[in-house]
């Protein structure tokens, strides 16, 4: 009985653009996780205040400075990554990394511009993200302002061992 060895995913396609589905997934626990992570730091910060005030402090009195706390956070949570690994947590997870569309990392500016042009790809009934699934890069809106794209990026030394130890038959 013979098994089935299914093809080595992570050196196939290692470079390789990034497609829709991946990078919605990616872009949905990425904004699971920065709103879980801002909603316990607003936790934490209320409760400090609590206890030095000794008064209660409601965030629905506070509405606009809650939005513009989470929009500065988004853009932190978004750039910071980029810049430094050019993976955030959900690209992690899903193997892709945003990269220059020459191939080289994302330098601060560049991903700055990427946050900052995001939200763009979602206006007028998300004209910018159906950009990014017609063509053959895969480059939405944002990606084309900041001059980026997001390709596969598995752990390719990981990958090469267990091509290596993979049984031939």
């Amino acid at each position: 009985m013979t098994r089935y060895v299914a093809p080595d995913r992570d050196i196939d396609l290692q470079g390789h653009y990034a497609g829709g589905v991946s990078r919605l997934l990616a872009w949905v626990l990425d904004v699971f996780v920065l709103s879980t992570i801002f909603a316990v730091l607003l936790a934490l910060l209320r409760l400090a205040i609590e206890v030095v005030t000794g008064s209660r402090v409601e965030p629905t009195e506070y509405g606009v400075l809650t939005v513009v706390a989470y929009i500065l956070w988004s853009i932190l949570y978004f750039a910071v990554p980029w810049t430094m690994s050019g993976k955030t947590v959900g690209m992690a997870v899903l193997g892709i990394q945003v990269r220059r569309s020459d191939g080289s990392p994302v330098d601060g500016r560049h991903a700055v511009i990427r946050t900052l042009a995001l939200p763009l790809s979602f206006l007028l009934f998300g004209i910018g993200l159906i950009v990014g699934l017609i063509q053959r890069q895969h480059r939405c809106l944002h990606d084309q302002i900041a001059d980026t794209c997001v390709v596969y990026s598995w752990d390719a030394r990981r990958a090469r061992l267990r091509l290596l130890t993979r049984d031939p038959t």
